[in-house]
């Protein structure tokens, strides 16, 4: 079988929480909910996500503000050493604001950058937008999707494991 999961549909909330608990409890790691609405508990019941995005702003903060200072650490005193005044050349307290400024903006750059990474975005063409009636996520509908990438994922085994928490419906989601 050539697919990418299961899509169930419930007809509440709670229906849904219960469900994805129960798959849990079986093993199944790889899920997804959809709800037009934010479901209390529901975030928890799907199990931890790792999170990359705070690693990539302090990468982005770092590579920004020590890149600054090298370069005006460079700009001042390699390639252009000029005497102001009886200054020192490598005088870091005027390098702290540039460096500061550019730890923020590479730090925000690298957040929103590893944000649309992270989400897959942007996606114009999606497999659940092929299902009929997931179009409903975003107004009445409970949709949980056991993908296929799962460990335990056998195709025939994880439809009868959603069969027997009695989905409005199951439908294939084909690549």
């Amino acid at each position: 079988m050539n697919a990418r999961g299961w899509l169930a549909r419930f007809g509440d909330a709670q229906a849904l929480l219960l469900a994805v608990r129960e798959l849990r409890r079986l093993g199944y790691t790889q899920l997804e909910a959809y709800t037009p609405y934010a479901v209390e508990g529901l975030a928890e019941a799907l199990g931890p996500v790792r999170d990359r995005i705070p690693l990539l702003v302090l990468l982005g903060g770092l590579c920004g503000g020590l890149g600054t200072l090298f370069l005006e650490w460079y700009a001042s005193v390699v390639n252009y050493p000029i005497d102001v005044g009886g200054r020192p050349d490598a005088s870091w307290p005027a390098f702290v604001p540039a460096a500061l400024e550019m730890t923020i903006l590479f730090a925000a750059l690298f957040g929103v950058v590893g944000l649309f990474v992270a989400n897959g975005l942007p996606r114009l063409v999606h497999p659940l937008f092929a299902v009929p009636g997931f179009e409903a996520a975003s107004r009445d509908g409970f949709f949980l999707w056991l993908r296929a990438d799962d460990p335990r994922f056998e195709a025939s085994q994880a439809r009868a494991a959603l069969a027997r928490l009695t989905p409005q419906a199951i439908d294939e989601v084909k690549p």
